[in-house]
């Protein structure tokens, strides 16, 4: 006699592995690669990005997140951005932390949730400035500062190698005042401001 249930009784439950679960579930929803061109894009963005990334003076993986919490809809929590980028808990804490520091994301809190989310400045513009105050800070002040001790330090010596090496200096803290000086202009100026001084200046 079949067991009402059928030939399975109620003590031998069959269930699918819970990535099997999930990953037909992204095919009911169209997230797949091969379904969405939307997931393919964005892969490539986020990967591309994350090359770019050492441009500007961060670290692939920091980039990498960077570019997926830009480009998504919502705010993630940091297994959402594991699960994304396949990369460790330690990994994620460390790059989330370190991108909230450069002020390109920021800490998302929802009432009843212990978790932390995390979202993007998507202001393409806002985005700009804050990388150029963040990269004199970090790289153009520590550099002026270095060459500004240099050229103290050989400032009045008769040798002509140091009378040579002071002016060395001195022409490269020249260089490094003005592009800190262009810099904090860039990036407390207003955004129709600049984008009329560049086409004014690439238009000679």
């Amino acid at each position: 006699m079949l067991h009402p249930e059928g030939l399975v009784g109620p003590s031998r439950k069959i269930s699918l592995p819970v990535t099997n679960f999930q990953y037909l579930l992204k095919i009911m929803e169209g997230e797949t690669s091969c379904s969405n061109p939307l997931h393919d894009a964005r892969e490539e963005f986020v990967s591309q990005w994350g090359t770019l990334g050492s441009a500007w003076g961060i670290n692939r993986t920091m980039a990498q997140i960077h570019a997926l919490l830009m480009t998504s809809p919502r705010a993630l929590s940091t297994d959402e951005v594991m699960e994304a980028l396949q990369i460790s808990r330690g990994n994620a804490n460390t790059n989330l932390r370190d991108l909230v520091g450069w002020g390109l994301i920021r800490v998302v809190l929802r009432k009843g949730d212990r978790k932390e989310y995390f979202e993007s400045e998507k202001d393409v513009w806002k985005m700009f400035c804050t990388i150029s105050r963040e990269r004199r800070r970090r790289e153009i002040s520590p550099a002026t500062e270095v060459v500004a001790r240099c050229a103290e330090s050989t400032k009045g010596l008769k040798d002509p190698d140091a009378q040579a090496f002071h002016d060395q200096m001195e022409r490269l803290l020249d260089f490094l005042k003005l592009a800190e000086r262009v810099s904090d202009a860039v990036a407390s100026s207003e955004k129709n401001f600049v984008v009329k001084l560049a086409a004014k200046l690439f238009s000679k």
